[in-house]
Parts: structure tokens; C-alpha cells; sequence
């Protein structure tokens, strides 16, 4: 993002707004631990897994749906 006087203006997305999440970004905004996080996503058909090369990614809106899913049984 370039500011009119030329300078560069960094900005950091807030965590709710982001699609995907490190591990200690998800950790800190479900309040699930890293290892349990781990774990989960660990499994054959984890739907909120997002792998890149080895980086693992939290897509956060399909943590939301298993969160939801799981509070409510």
C-alpha cells in the first residue's frame, strides 16, 4: 500500500479478518490449544486444514463451522 508522499504504509489484518491462520494465530483466536489443533487437523479428512509444502494453515472460517458443530452437540 503506497501513501500519496511515496512512503509505503504497512498493514497487519486483524486475526477475524484473515482466511487463513498460522497455528498460533488459530490457537489464540479459538482458545484451543496448539497440540489439541495439531492433533485435529492430523486426521485423513480434517476439513480445516490447509497444507503448504509442510506449513500447515487454519482456514478459519471451516474452524468456525467445527467449533459450532461441536459446542452445539
Amino acid at each position: 500500500m503506497h501513501q500519496q508522499d511515496g512512503g509505503t504504509k504497512s498493514r497487519q489484518v486483524p486475526i477475524w479478518e484473515k482466511s487463513n491462520l498460522t497455528m498460533e494465530e488459530a490457537a489464540a483466536y479459538s482458545g484451543i490449544g496448539i497440540n489439541k489443533l495439531r492433533s485435529l487437523s492430523d486426521k485423513e479428512h480434517c476439513q480445516f486444514v490447509l497444507w503448504v509444502g509442510s506449513k500447515r494453515l487454519i482456514k478459519r472460517r471451516k474452524l468456525d463451522e467445527y467449533t459450532e458443530r461441536m459446542y452445539s452437540l
